[in-house]
This record gives structure tokens, C-alpha cells and sequence, in this order.
């Protein structure tokens, strides 16, 4: 048994103890409360946290980390398959590289878990990966090796394959590709249906059906990467055409259109926001995107699009989103518990709380404030990180 007694605890969906202890049981929170609440084991380690703050490990609802490596701009580039704009087949566990030094900095930055997607060269890119951030087996540092189908709208898909001059070269082919590949995708499922009466009728086994499948009956979101707002409605038309979950990615624009994101309760994963307006369709880039939002009711991350801003400054960009307006109790939440429902694991991580991995970050001072530093990082209740 391990207790982390006598520091500030920031639940964060809880109670702020003051004066609090965490008793983590193996992988998993046994307790939290008030120090004189919560019994101590007598044969448990117990670490002093007088004048620290605990808080759950921070996550990372958007990134590239191992995907594509920072050193290795050719050899550790697996990001984008750019020769065919419909790969849903490709799943990002197959190229991420944990020797990756990203992996490292979010440890030193409190980032526990982190949410890889394919690029967005392509229309429909491929599924996404959400992993903790300390391990050396992708397979046993995973949380869910599928957790969405990334598909992208804008000017990527267009620039990638305009350039070869193959569709997409406009936005109505990329949707226009992305409604042909649903439609395909429920003619194969219907021949399912149909040969389990007549076995002989069976189709081939088709993988890219599959994952669509996957995504038109409800297991897993299309996880839209959309900057304008053009773009975003596009997406939602679609999602709201074959009737299936989607969440917007980036939505650098969605704070111009709340009101339509929030009346279909649409999750929005807000970002790259510290970083230069690289593109036209992040003109109107800025950190009141996400305060806005909330305001509005979205639930709403925040996103480093790693390596777009580096992963250790995940926490920074929530702060630079709280000086922009955003609530300080919302800021934190995009980077923890919001961020672990829009990515369906808040019942793992996400808040201290008695069952869930015992992800810990314990701190010197206020997790949004510059100057505070890690002082010690604990993922599934083992110690990984100490400063």
C-alpha cells in the first residue's frame, strides 16, 4: 500500500482536500479524503507531501508522440500516408516508436496519458491510440488501441492530393469521397446480414469496411479534423447523415459557431493555439477559443498537437486559455477529466477517485501557475518520474 499524506489534493470532479491523503492499492486509488479521514495501513509507504499539491495525471486529447519522432523528420516519420486518401485500415499502434524523447518530456510535464491519431493528410486517415506515457511495450502501455477513425476536412487532404492531381482536389470531393466510402461500408454490412441466412452469399473479408463498421453501428467516433467553419458543419452534416458520434478536432473557428456545436452536444478538442497561424484556415487562431466554448456549454480539451507545440507545455496552453478568459476550474478540467470523457476512459483516469489508475502528479504550487514544477510522477500507483 502506498499514501500520499499531508499535501493539497485536487480531485478535480471531488472535493479540494487541503490538507488530504490518496492510498493507492496496487495499480488502482483505494481512498481519498481529508488526512484525518482516511486510515493509514500500518504496513503501507507512506511519502510526506507538505506543501505540494497532488492532482491526476494530466492528458493529452491530440498528438503525434511516437508517431512522428522530433529528431527523425524522415526515418521517424510515420505519419501521413500519402498514396491513397482512404486508408482506414492503418492503425497508429503499428508506428508508434516508445524510445520516441516525447515520451520523456510528458512524463516531466505530468502527461500520463495521450491520445495518438494518424495525420490528416488523408480523408479517412486511420484509427487512433490511447496509451499511457512511460513503458517500453506499446501493447502494455495501451488503454484503447482503437479509439476513433480519424478522417480530415480542409485544406490538407486537398493540398496532398490536389498536388498529385487526384481527388481530393476540393472540399466537396473529400466529402464526397467520405460519403461513398459510408455507403459502401453499409452495403457490405447489409451482405452480412443478409448471408447469415444464406451462408453462400458471404462477401470477401474487407478490413476497410470493417472500421467503418465500426464507426456507422457505434463503437467507436470519427474524430474530424476541421479548423473552419465551414468545414465543421461539413463534418456534422455528414455525422448527422449516417447518424453516427463524431467529435471536431482542432475547430479553430468553433467559437464562431457555439451555439450550433453545443445544441448537438459535439465535443471539440481545441488546438494548436501556441504556434504561428500556419495555415489560411487558421486565421482566426486564438486562446479564447476554448473559453469560449465552455461558456456556451461544449465540452471542450485542449490539444498541443505534439509536435506542433511540444507535449510538455500541454499544461501552458491551458493557462494561456484560463488568461484568455477561460474559468481556472475548466482550464484544468481540459487537460484531465474532460479530456478523459471526450476520449471514453474517464472511468480510468481523468480525477482521483477510488477505483480509477492511480495516475498521480504531485507539484509545488498551482498546476496552471509557470513556475511550478513536478515534483514526482506515479502512473498505475508506480513511481516514474521524480525531480
Amino acid at each position: 500500500m502506498l499514501a500520499l499524506t499531508n499535501g493539497r489534493i485536487i480531485t478535480i470532479t471531488g472535493p479540494i482536500y487541503e490538507k488530504g491523503t490518496v492510498l493507492v492499492d496496487g495499480e488502482k486509488i483505494k481512498q481519498v479524503g481529508s488526512i484525518t479521514d482516511v486510515k493509514i495501513p500500518s504496513d503501507s509507504k507512506i511519502i510526506d507531501l507538505e506543501g505540494s499539491t497532488v492532482i491526476p495525471g494530466f492528458i493529452e486529447s491530440h498528438c503525434h508522440v511516437g508517431i512522428m519522432e522530433e529528431m527523425y523528420r524522415i526515418e521517424g516519420d510515420d505519419l501521413n500516408e500519402t498514396t491513397n486518401p482512404i486508408t482506414p485500415t492503418l492503425r497508429a499502434i503499428d508506428a508508434v516508436y516508445p524510445g520516441d524523447l516525447a515520451f520523456k518530456d510528458a512524463l516531466q510535464a505530468g502527461v500520463t496519458t495521450i491520445h495518438i491519431l494518424p495525420g490528416s493528410a488523408n480523408v479517412i486517415g486511420g484509427t487512433t491510440l490511447i496509451m499511457k506515457t512511460h513503458g517500453l511495450i506499446i501493447d502494455k502501455m495501451a488503454v484503447n488501441t482503437c479509439a476513433g477513425l480519424k478522417i480530415a476536412f480542409g485544406e490538407n487532404p486537398k493540398l496532398v492530393y490536389g498536388e498529385q492531381s487526384k481527388a481530393p482536389k476540393t472540399r466537396m470531393a473529400t466529402a464526397a469521397l467520405l460519403r461513398e466510402q459510408f455507403v459502401k461500408a453499409i452495403y457490405y454490412r447489409d451482405k452480412h446480414q443478409k448471408a447469415k441466412w444464406d451462408p453462400d452469399k458471404k462477401p470477401e473479408r474487407n478490413l476497410a469496411m470493417e472500421m467503418i463498421n465500426l464507426v456507422l453501428d457505434g463503437t467507436i467516433p470519427l474524430r474530424a479534423h476541421a479548423h473552419r467553419t465551414d468545414d465543421i458543419m461539413t463534418a456534422i452534416r455528414i455525422a448527422e447523415e449516417f447518424k453516427v458520434n463524431i467529435i471536431i478536432e482542432h475547430g479553430t473557428e468553433a467559437h464562431l459557431i457555439a451555439e450550433e456545436i453545443v445544441k448537438r452536444k459535439i465535443p471539440v478538442v481545441t488546438g494548436p493555439s501556441f504556434t504561428s497561424r500556419a495555415k489560411v484556415e487558421m486565421g482566426q487562431r486564438t486562446f479564447k477559443t476554448p473559453g469560449v466554448l465552455a461558456k456556451k456549454g461544449v465540452k471542450v480539451a485542449i490539444m498541443t498537437d505534439h509536435p506542433v507545440i511540444p507535449i510538455e507545455y500541454l499544461p501552458l496552453c491551458a493557462a494561456l486559455a484560463l488568461k484568455a478568459g477561460m474559468d481556472s476550474e475548466e482550464a484544468l478540467k481540459s487537460i484531465t477529466i474532460n479530456a478523459a470523457e471526450i476520449l471514453g476512459i474517464a472511468d480510468r483516469v481523468g480525477s482521483i477517485a477510488e477505483g480509477k489508475d492511480a495516475d498521480l502528479v504531485v507539484m509545488d504550487g498551482d498546476p496552471l501557475e509557470i513556475k511550478t514544477k513536478v515534483k514526482e510522477v506515479f502512473i498505475n500507483g508506480n513511481s516514474v518520474y521524480k525531480n
